[in-house]
C-alpha cells in the first residue's frame, strides 16, 4: 500500500492497531481501493502471521457452492460431492478468514455465518459431527450495509458481530496527492515486469491523471500504467500512450478564465484572482490543487513575483 495523504495515514493507523487485536474487522470501501491488500497487511503484521490466510469472494459463487466453500462437505451430500470437502472455516483453523464482498451473501448463509462467530463451530454440508474452529475474521464489502440491514437484506446482528473494527478505505479521488507516489510505483514495477527503461510520465500526462475521476480507483490506474507500457516507445509517457477515456474526460477550464489564453496564462490570472491561494485557484480552473503546483512547477511560476505585478 502506497499513500502520504493524511486520508492514508488514517489507514495505516488503523491497519497497525487491528493487526494487533484478535477482533472482527471490516474494510469499507469502493471497488479497486486495495481492500484485499489492507486483508493481507494486517494479517501478515497481525498475532497470527505464522497461521493460515484463508480468503473467499462471497459474491463469486452460488448459495450451495458458497455453503460448501465455507463449511466444506462430506461424499454424497449433493450432486457433484463425490468425496470430503475440507471448508475454508476449517482451513482457516488459528488463523484469519478474509470474506470479501460480505454484502452479497444470502440470508440464508448470514444465518449459519453468525453461528459460527458466536460458538466457534459448525457442521460440514452432509455431516452432524461438530468441528470447531478458532478463527479471526476479516470482512471486506462496496456497499453500504446500514442500508442493506435498512431493507431486511442483511441481518443487524451479524452486521454487529463484524462490524467491531471497521475501515474506511478512501476512494482514489479523495487522496489525489497520493496518484504522483502510485504512478512512480507502478513504473518500478513495470520496468522490471516488462524490461523497459520508462523513467516517467510527461507534465500532461500527470496533469490529465491528476484530474481524472478514477472511478476504478487505484486499480484503474495501475490498468492504465499497463496499457501506457505497451504504447509507449519512449522514456517519457505522453498522451497518445494513454487510453481514450482519460484524454475525452478531462474538464474545461472556467469560462472567465478560458480564451486566448494558454495554461500558464490561466493558471497566473487564477492565482492573481485569488491572491495566491491555490486552493481557489484549483476551484476556479476545476482542476486538482496538486495539479496547480505541478504546473507552477513546471512554468517557474514565482507567487511573490506575480503578486507584486
Amino acid at each position: 500500500m502506497i499513500g502520504k495523504s493524511k486520508e492514508m495515514q488514517i489507514v495505516f493507523d488503523m491497519v497497525e492497531k487491528a493487526a494487533q487485536s484478535n477482533a472482527p474487522v471490516i474494510i469499507h470501501g469502493e471497488s479497486g481501493t486495495g481492500k484485499e491488500l489492507v486483508a493481507n497487511a494486517i494479517h501478515h503484521c497481525g498475532l497470527r502471521k505464522d497461521q493460515a490466510f484463508i480468503q473467499l469472494n462471497c459474491a463469486a459463487l452460488n448459495e450451495t457452492m458458497l455453503e460448501s466453500e465455507l463449511f466444506g462437505h462430506t461424499k454424497g451430500s449433493f450432486t457433484g460431492a463425490y468425496s470430503n470437502r475440507v471448508g475454508r472455516f476449517e482451513a482457516a483453523n488459528q488463523g484469519d478468514f478474509f470474506m470479501d464482498e460480505i454484502g452479497d451473501m444470502p440470508l440464508s448463509l448470514q444465518t449459519k455465518l453468525l453461528r459460527v462467530l458466536e460458538s466457534g463451530s459448525f457442521e460440514r454440508v452432509g455431516d452432524i459431527s461438530p468441528i470447531n474452529v478458532n478463527v479471526r475474521i476479516i470482512t471486506a464489502t462496496n456497499k453500504d450495509l446500514e442500508l442493506l440491514v435498512e431493507s431486511k437484506e442483511f441481518r443487524q446482528d451479524l452486521y454487529f458481530r463484524i462490524n467491531v473494527i471497521p475501515i474506511y478505505l478512501p476512494a482514489l479521488r479523495e487522496r489525489a496527492e497520493d496518484i504522483p507516489f502510485l504512478i512512480n510505483s507502478f513504473i518500478r514495477l513495470l520496468n522490471k515486469s516488462t524490461g523497459k527503461t520508462i523513467k516517467g510520465v510527461s507534465h500532461e500526462v500527470l496533469d490529465t491523471m491528476m484530474n481524472y475521476s478514477w472511478p476504478g480507483n487505484v486499480r484503474e490506474l495501475k490498468n492504465t500504467m499497463e496499457y501506457a507500457f505497451v504504447t509507449c516507445d519512449h522514456t517519457t509517457i505522453q498522451e497518445q500512450h494513454l487510453p481514450r477515456r482519460l484524454i475525452v474526460s478531462q474538464p474545461q477550464a472556467n469560462n472567465d478564465l478560458a480564451g486566448p489564453l494558454d495554461e500558464k496564462h490561466q493558471l497566473i490570472k487564477a492565482l492573481k484572482t485569488t491572491n495566491g491561494n491555490q486552493t481557489q485557484a484549483a476551484k476556479l480552473l476545476k482542476i486538482n490543487r496538486v495539479t496547480v503546483w505541478n504546473r507552477m512547477q513546471k512554468y517557474g511560476i514565482n507567487l511573490k513575483t506575480i503578486l507584486s505585478e
